[in-house]
């Protein structure tokens, strides 16, 4: 048994269906984010930063990019001897095997390796999060608490509350109540999906959910209230930061322009809690004298010989000659022929977008606004010359020459 003072459970196995195409193959961890990251590097580089070597990464859906991505840990400098980060997917047992059941069941599954550690502390993270945040800040509050658990909160316009689960709270931050998207919120601080656990009262209300045949396994749906309702001390954490749950189109489509928004207070180029990632070795991005490019990012391994604006070039992208790309994010690998146009939408990797084709729609050229949206092209697509694709259209499979899709 290795003595740890904290250990991190990070929740990777959704299956992200809410963003369609994007995560047909993968998981939604592993979606490529900001030109260089994956969503899930942001826990990793947060549990690292915050003095948390060893971290379990539960997978369930599509595992395999999102295993080899991690690798050894080496990017995130998780790849410890003792710790270090470890996967941990659904396994066979003496009675059977189980998928896991809910974010409560995927941990309880995995006891043992908590138990192997010994913690004083467990603290659970969601892998579909962008933001940064000093988890050892939410750790010394909780133990100065005495707290059984400390939820991370983050204040939302009282307008959008009932999109989120809102906590309650005491003059002293001591949560008596828990709502779960509630029609009529008391207040307007929403659960970030990010809690610390006493050890002991992690396993003994993981324990009794498990007994319990009428249990969802969740833990803002079942072990929180159950927990509340025993009246044992639970606190939030107030977190003020830049945070973003990307699980959907549109807000994996904003947080990606978020980054080129001058407004948008978050800065992944400070030295502070840096943001790592396991990048392939790319030779440096080149600009031609008749390329154009205005906000944007460009990544290494780029070429652009087109006119890029307000947009995220991952690795390897190629722009050419007449391409046109506005308000988009272009993902590694993916080809932009002469001619075409690419805007408001999600070029997921490897995709060949062909001569004079037309991906996406501007809000202000839709007469109908309930039918614009961010158009999404999935990895591995062939779009045809001429082709088009309007505004909020999904697409996963090859568009032929002059097909429109709507």
């Amino acid at each position: 048994m290795i003595d740890k003072k904290c250990i991190a459970m990070l929740l990777a196995g959704g299956q992200g269906s809410r963003l369609y195409a994007l995560t047909r193959s993968v998981a939604k961890p592993a979606v490529p984010y900001g030109g260089k990251y994956r969503i899930i590097d942001f826990p990793l580089s947060n549990c690292i930063n915050s003095g948390i070597d060893t971290v379990g990464v539960l997978t369930q859906y599509q595992p395999l990019e999102l295993t080899d991505y991690i690798g050894s840990g080496y990017a995130w400098d998780l790849d410890r001897m003792n710790g270090g980060v470890h996967i941990l997917p659904p396994f066979q047992k003496a009675t059977g095997s189980d998928w896991y059941l809910g974010t409560a069941n995927a941990i309880y599954q995995n006891i043992r390796f908590i138990e192997r550690y010994s913690p004083e502390y467990v603290l659970i993270l969601s892998g579909d999060h962008i933001y940064k945040m000093d988890y050892s800040q939410l750790i010394a509050q909780h133990k100065k608490n005495d707290a059984a658990c400390t939820i991370a909160v983050l204040e939302v316009p009282i307008d959008e509350a009932s999109r989120f689960g809102i906590m309650n709270v005491n003059d002293d931050g001591s949560v008596y109540e828990f709502e779960e998207k509630p029609k009529a919120p008391k207040s307007n601080l929403a659960s970030m999906g990010i809690y610390v656990f006493t050890r002991q009262k992690l396993l003994d209300y993981l324990e009794l959910d498990a007994q319990n045949n009428d249990s969802s396994s969740d833990f803002g749906h079942d072990i929180i209230p159950s927990m509340l309702n025993a009246g044992e001390r639970m606190f939030t954490y107030r977190f003020d930061g830049y945070w973003k749950d990307v699980g959907t189109i549109e807000s994996l489509w904003e947080a990606n322009m978020d980054l080129i928004d001058p407004n948008v207070p978050f800065d992944l180029w400070k030295e502070d809690m840096k943001i790592y990632s396991r990048n392939p070795i790319k030779q440096p991005h080149y600009i031609t004298d008749n390329a154009r490019i205005q906000n944007s990012i460009v990544t290494e391994g780029c070429y652009v010989d087109g006119y890029v604006d307000f947009s995220v070039l991952f690795d390897g992208v190629v722009i050419e000659p007449g391409a046109t790309v506005r308000d988009s994010i272009i993902m590694p690998g993916a080809v932009i022929k002469p001619g075409a146009t690419v805007q408001y939408a999600i070029i997921a990797e490897n995709v060949v977008v062909d001569e004079n084709a037309t991906i996406g729609e501007r809000p202000e050229d839709v007469d109908d606004k309930s039918r614009w949206g961010v158009t999404v092209v999935g990895s591995d697509s062939h779009v045809g010359r001429n082709a088009v694709i309007k505004a909020k259209a999904m697409v996963w499979s090859d568009v032929k020459e002059g097909e429109t899709l709507c």
